[in-house]
């Protein structure tokens, strides 16, 4: 099964982005289905296009679903800052079942 990309919408110095990205670099994003690689998009940074910073400046943290088959970003829902180990794993599973319609 190809891997999917976990896109981070993060800013440097955001204690929320931060927490999120830690969390999520401790579980095994690889053992969900389909598998996940994660890629961290600092909404700041000079060769970020500006429609993204624009999109997501008020937002961070976001997570979105990079298909490369369908060629699409899907957002997915709020994570809980709260949430972390089994259940931020359960809770990935269940968002990316949903935004890819395989439930």
């Amino acid at each position: 099964m190809t891997t999917i990309k976990l896109l981070l919408y993060s800013r440097e110095g955001c204690c929320l982005c931060e927490g999120l990205e830690q969390r999520l670099r401790a579980i095994a994003l690889d053992q969900l289905q389909p598998p996940l690689d994660l890629h961290v998009i600092d909404i700041d940074a000079a060769a970020t296009p500006a429609i993204i910073r624009a999109s997501y400046d008020l937002q961070v943290p976001v997570l979105a679903l990079s298909v490369p088959e369908m060629k699409s970003t899907k957002e997915l829902a709020r994570v809980s800052p709260r949430l972390g180990g089994d259940g931020l794993f359960r809770w990935l599973q269940q968002a990316c079942t949903k935004a890819l319609g395989s439930d």
